[in-house]
């Protein structure tokens, strides 16, 4: 398996950069790793990109996340490994990464959901890493990059 072309992240000069210091700022609001590394997932199994889903598969694992939670990010509502903060946050996730599925994407009821489980600084974060994983996300499929081969 060969991708499309080279990641254009490294291609285009300061864009990897760019992005990486947007995760940077993002990860400063003292959202917990683990719900970063749960929507990083999720959206990435949504988007089918390969190589997001290894990698944050892989960062979980190193974080010392079980097996139970890995498997079961893409069936979060029916199994018991997740907090309701995280469950908060998947459901964001999946609402703002599929935004054109349903008129109204994204119901005031999962938004006001997670604005009650995090502070605001927290709840800013948390939108500002589903934008920056689906961007990787489309990058990466569209490039037709591959798991494991870079990065």
């Amino acid at each position: 398996m060969d991708a499309r072309m080279p990641n254009p992240v490294t291609l285009v000069p300061g864009a990897l950069d760019a992005l990486l210091a947007l995760g940077r700022a993002a990860g400063a609001s003292g959202l917990p790793q683990s719900v970063t590394d749960l929507v990083h997932l999720r959206a990435s199994q949504i988007n089918g990109c390969s190589v997001c889903v290894q990698m944050h598969a892989n960062d979980m694992k190193k974080d010392g996340q079980g097996d139970e939670r890995i498997f079961a990010v893409a069936a979060w509502r029916d199994t018991p490994y997740f907090t309701e903060a995280e469950r908060a946050a998947l459901a964001l996730t999946e609402h703002a990464t599929r935004l054109a599925d349903r008129p109204g994407p994204v119901p005031a009821e999962v938004f006001d959901e997670a604005a009650g489980q995090f502070s605001e600084p927290q709840l800013a974060s948390l939108v500002l890493h589903i934008a920056l994983i689906n961007a990787f996300n489309r990058i990466n499929a569209t490039t037709g990059q591959v798991a494991g081969a870079w990065g």
